[in-house]
């Protein structure tokens, strides 16, 4: 309940900041499985937008533990179906957690393979959650305004979504 109230309420928001968004090849999400949403980070906003366009189906999401700190952003991110991370030294629960959210409920999960904003370099869990579940990944790229202020700009913003990729279909490497 308090996931939809917020995805209405920052699509609100987003929309007077910035105007209307435009949904690119919508039409190629899975409709009744979960997936994981891949995309690369380069914004705080850009999760936001992601799952909006995705919607109606609701995500998970990874966060970086320190987010959960602060005691009104941890219960935002709580109830927003956010679950803390470590980045710098990743456990077993960074793969069981999104696996067993994938198997178990009627979540997707949002990913950022690279894992953080500043950061090219692709990190390996991503199809390590995707084969474990046995979902797909689905590539998507927000395309839009990096910085805050550019936000209020109303400069267009554009997601865009790819192909699903089954894993299945792709053979192990030894």
């Amino acid at each position: 309940m308090f996931y939809l109230f917020m995805r209405g309420l920052v699509k609100g928001l987003l929309f007077l900041v910035n105007g209307r968004a435009r949904y690119e090849n919508k039409e190629v999400l899975p409709q009744n499985e979960n997936y994981i949403l891949a995309a690369p980070h380069r914004t705080w906003w850009e999760p936001l937008y992601l799952a909006i366009a995705a919607g109606p189906k609701k995500f998970a999401f990874m966060a970086k533990e320190e987010l959960f700190k602060n005691p009104i952003l941890r219960f935002i991110l709580v109830h927003s179906n956010a679950f803390a991370v470590k980045r710098d030294n990743p456990g077993p629960s960074t793969i069981k957690t999104p696996v067993k959210l994938l198997r178990d409920t009627d979540l997707s999960l949002l990913m950022f393979p690279s894992g953080t904003r500043h950061s090219t370099e692709l990190k390996g869990g991503m199809v390590v959650i995707g084969r474990m579940a046995k979902v797909r990944i689905v590539p998507c790229v927000y395309q839009g305004p990096l910085q805050l202020k550019d936000l209020f700009k109303r400069k267009r913003v554009t997601v865009r979504f790819g192909e699903p990729i089954d894993l299945s279909d792709i053979k192990k490497s030894r």
